[in-house]
């Protein structure tokens, strides 16, 4: 029997989805990443109008932030949005659980992480895609979505924020609400974006306009409708 080369090997594993194999492999780690992006494209170009709601993974339902995500969720959902989360425990439990109950659309976007746990039971099962790499997670998080509301979080919150402002900021993308919840929260970090960064000169007073904090759910999705009242509400892309 003829045995087979490095280049069959990769082939083959290709076609077995055995992606431990292909990673291994640099230039074939494209065809992961090209399967993930259609996965995203083909399912949630489906969706129709959705929110995004972002969040430590870490809060606990008894949180007062669990507990208004969940709300922002059902009123987003009520007033006719979808709403997608990054699939996971936490904040994002609460807005797939708000959505849920409300029978909207519910959204997941799942990242797989060694040591953390899987997707929440919230998730439409035809709306959880799960995802290998980050990169790809986040441009179907601002390709699908029609706004941004940013709980309390950490690293992974902060990322996913600043992406979206960056690219609202370049031009390289539409304008889209970004409404983070919780003064108390995010006063410090706004206060050094205002009495540091722009200061010193790297951002534009108008940039600040970019971003809204409110404290309730009602001013967060007030936010979202206010924004789309003069717009025309459409996907991104």
């Amino acid at each position: 029997m003829t045995s087979m080369t490095n280049e069959d090997k990769i082939k083959q594993a290709f076609q077995d989805r055995n992606w431990n194999e292909i990673k291994t492999h640099d230039s074939w780690v494209i065809f992961k990443v090209m399967a993930e992006f259609v996965e995203g494209f083909e399912k949630l170009a489906k969706i129709g109008p959705c929110v995004s709601i972002f969040g430590s993974a870490r809060t606990k339902p008894e949180s007062e932030f669990y507990q208004m995500a969940e709300e922002i969720a059902a009123k987003l959902v009520r007033h006719g949005y979808g709403v997608i989360t990054g699939g996971g425990p936490g904040i994002m439990e609460a807005g797939n659980k708000g959505a849920k109950k409300q029978k909207g659309k519910s959204v997941g976007l799942n990242i797989e992480l060694p040591h953390e746990q899987g997707s929440n039971i919230y998730i439409d099962p035809d709306k959880l895609i799960s995802f290998d790499y980050f990169f790809v997670r986040k441009v179907m998080f601002v390709k699908y979505s029609q706004g941004f509301v940013v709980m309390p979080g950490g690293f992974g919150t902060l990322d996913e924020m600043f992406e979206a402002i960056t690219l609202i900021q370049t031009n390289k993308i539409g304008r889209f609400p970004i409404v983070l919840v919780g003064r108390d929260f995010w006063s410090g970090l706004i206060d050094w974006i205002q009495t540091t960064m722009l200061a010193a000169g790297n951002i534009n007073p108008n940039d600040l306009d970019l971003i809204n904090i409110v404290d309730t759910p009602t001013e967060a999705v007030k936010v979202i409708d206010e924004f789309y009242s003069k717009y025309l509400l459409s996907p991104n892309f």
